[in-house]
């Protein structure tokens, strides 16, 4: 089966937000994590079918549709879950800021890495909470968690740990491990542990494999996963996401903290995620051999350059890049000057990094990266 990734497709006059965010369309925008992908034809077809009724009123989720989920988590992660542990969400971001009220008290803090997803940063301080953060470190051939800088940034305020896996912005796959080692300090700290795995279908490099951090011994019953077909399938704008709560008493405080406040899921956003996970699968295989092909032209083309660190990314359709030895004051304005659009690695709580979206048709990711080429060659 065959799919258009090569296909440009026009988003200006589309009220996009990654292509309205510099108001010049001569910038390429390869910054906030969408892909400049149509969806899988399937998805596109169930819209199509639900738009077609005619009604829009308020929506449940279709009957088949946790049933679907729990087979999908089954069949990708080796995850069995039971229906009645998925709460529903209108978004992942929403997720993230209604559990970091819902697992820690005003005052209390909620513990996380850096560099990370910018509402990491900003939805415990949304709720009063306080957000600590440790460095992740570089340990010659990967970002690692650093236990010991842990351990001493935990303090008897610290109530949950929010963690990214597979990591973003550095695209790391958690071993098992290092999943185990999360685990027992969340344990010895008396922490919930909270899991953004947003990017899990997204794997790109071959040997690794996505382990689900609630399924990992004795880690389910303090255990909050986030997911959403969003970023795999190419459809945040269509807002549904979900989290996974074995333990009822985290999925009660979950509900309650919910109740009143959260908006439901709208009918398209059930109806994408249940096409998704029933007849997406070809689509997203495919999507990933394309990806892992624009992973290696990124880290190729920006190899030769000494002004830039490049980070392999093993998940994710994303590139951190240390851009601190370019000694210019904003690394992200600069290359705007040039006509690309790269997200500035400060909202993450790393200032003079960048992350790059390279999930785009090829002759654009090809055009951008002459675009950095042409910025550092200026700087020589």
């Amino acid at each position: 089966m065959h799919f258009e990734f090569d296909k440009i497709i026009n988003r200006l006059g589309t009220s996009s937000s990654k292509w309205n965010k510099y108001n010049r369309p001569e910038i390429i925008p390869m910054w906030v994590a969408d892909m400049d992908f149509e969806t899988a034809p399937c998805i596109k077809s169930a819209l199509l079918d639900r738009i077609n009724h005619g009604i829009y009123g308020y929506t449940e989720p279709p009957k088949e549709l946790p049933s679907t989920v729990a087979q999908y988590l089954k069949t990708e992660f080796n995850w069995s879950i039971d229906t009645d542990w998925i709460v529903w969400l209108p978004s992942l971001v929403v997720g993230l800021n209604i559990v970091s009220r819902a697992f820690a008290d005003k005052g209390e803090a909620i513990l996380s890495n850096t560099p990370i997803y910018p509402p990491f940063l900003s939805a415990p301080i949304n709720g009063d909470r306080e957000a600590i953060t440790t460095p992740l470190m570089w340990d010659g051939k990967k970002w690692a968690m650093d236990f010991d800088s842990l351990e001493k940034s935990v303090t008897n305020k610290t109530k949950a740990f929010l963690f990214c896996s597979p990591h973003n912005p550095t695209g790391r796959v958690w071993d098992i491990h290092e999943l185990n080692a999360l685990v027992n300090f969340c344990h010895k700290h008396n922490l919930t542990l909270i899991s953004d795995e947003i990017h899990a279908g997204l794997i790109l490099d071959k040997d690794k494999s996505h382990t689900v951090t609630a399924n990992i011994p004795d880690a389910a019953d303090i255990s909050v996963t986030l997911l959403s077909a969003s970023k795999t399938f190419n459809m945040p704008g269509l807002g549904c996401a979900y989290a996974i709560v074995k333990n009822p008493i985290l999925r009660n405080k979950l509900k309650k903290i919910m109740n009143g406040i959260v908006h439901h899921v709208g009918a398209l956003g059930y109806t994408a995620t249940l096409a998704a996970y029933k007849d997406g699968k070809p689509w997203h295989n495919a999507l990933v051999d394309y990806l892992r092909l624009n992973r290696d032209h990124v880290e190729n083309s920006l190899a030769p350059h000494t002004q830039l660190k490049t980070y392999h990314s093993e998940a994710t359709y994303l590139t951190w890049i240390d851009a601190r030895q370019m000694n210019v004051e904003n690394p992200s304005e600069y290359f705007e000057n040039f006509g690309v659009g790269i997200y500035d690695g400060t909202p993450f709580g790393a200032p003079g990094f960048l992350r790059l979206n390279f999930a785009c048709p090829r002759i654009m990711l090809s055009e951008a990266l002459s675009r950095i080429q042409r910025g550092l060659d200026a700087l020589d």
